[in-house]
């Protein structure tokens, strides 16, 4: 279920300008009505200007009043007529905390799906072509405490589009006639 635009401040101004149940607004804003119960007391958001659900095209004024009227009535959404917003063009960014990981990630990129190209694996880890080259050629800094982990897990890039992009190599392979590799084996543990 899709909620409004800023949850709380929809929820106090429905709390200030509105009849509509605790449950009625706690299910139109995506809260707990208790949560609301507490808005509606002023132990919670107490700072939060109210935003104008109606004036914002998120519900009609009729819709509210319908279920001023039926407690049992619920407040619906209305659709966006707004395309969805697409990704721009560009580098992708990777947060401070995550940039440790990246080698990582092209680690296990190049040792589980070799058919990917320099090109796809930059632009699934946000990456450059250097920085894959010398982690395959194991001259990176920190080549010593690079493990191979899976981006998907690591949060570097989500499993679509790794798999789009493993698709997509596939695809090449088969078109150039050549076999398309099976990944390596999971590897014994170590402790066994």
């Amino acid at each position: 279920m899709s909620l409004p635009l800023m949850p709380k401040a929809t929820a106090v101004w429905l709390i200030e300008k509105t009849a509509l149940t605790f449950t009625q607004i706690a299910d139109f804003c995506g809260m707990h009505p208790l949560e609301i119960q507490a808005i509606a007391d002023g132990e919670v958001a107490q700072g939060i200007v109210g935003y104008d659900p109606v004036a914002n095209i998120q519900v009609t004024a009729a819709d509210i009043k319908r279920c001023e009227a039926d407690p049992n009535g619920r407040l619906k959404l209305i659709a966006s007529t707004l395309p969805p917003p697409k990704r721009q063009r560009g580098a992708r960014y990777t947060p401070v905390a995550k940039r440790n990981d990246r080698p990582d990630g092209i680690a296990f990129l190049l040792r589980n799906y070799p058919q990917l190209t320099e090109a796809q694996v930059g632009k699934l880890m946000g990456t450059t072509k250097e920085t894959i080259q010398k982690v395959r050629d194991r001259s990176h800094w920190n080549s010593a405490n690079i493990k191979p982990r899976d981006p998907v897990i690591l949060g570097l890039c989500s499993q679509g589009d790794l798999n789009a992009a493993v698709a997509s190599a596939n695809e090449r392979l088969q078109r150039e006639g050549r076999t398309v590799p099976l990944p390596p084996p999971p590897e014994a543990d170590e402790a066994a």
